[in-house]
């Protein structure tokens, strides 16, 4: 099981995320939206395409563009379709399952 994690709060967990260039891509079913504001800020990746990125905040505490996706990624990237990445101090950690 992996999560994001930032400023003590759980932004997003699941069980199957994408891995690309080392970085986790978690699908968007698994994201508490509550701490999402879409940016203006966009970037070109010359293999994936156009990735939107998002001010992650909690408690009144911005984290600007600390979230991004590809909303329309290159047929490359396409099994990171929607799916969102962290970077800025947001902790992707692995944790243990819990016994059933």
């Amino acid at each position: 099981m992996m999560r994001a994690v930032w400023n003590g709060v759980r932004l997003a967990e699941t069980d199957r995320t994408e891995v690309v260039e080392g970085n986790h891509y978690f699908p968007p079913d698994s994201l508490d939206r509550r701490y999402f504001t879409e940016s203006p800020t966009r970037a070109l990746c010359p293999w994936k395409g156009i990735a939107r990125y998002y001010t992650v905040s909690v408690d009144g505490e911005a984290n600007p563009d600390a979230a991004w996706c590809y909303p329309r990624p290159s047929i490359l990237a396409r099994r990171i379709k929607g799916h969102v990445a962290f970077w800025r101090g947001v902790r992707v950690e692995e944790t243990p399952e819990q016994p059933t």
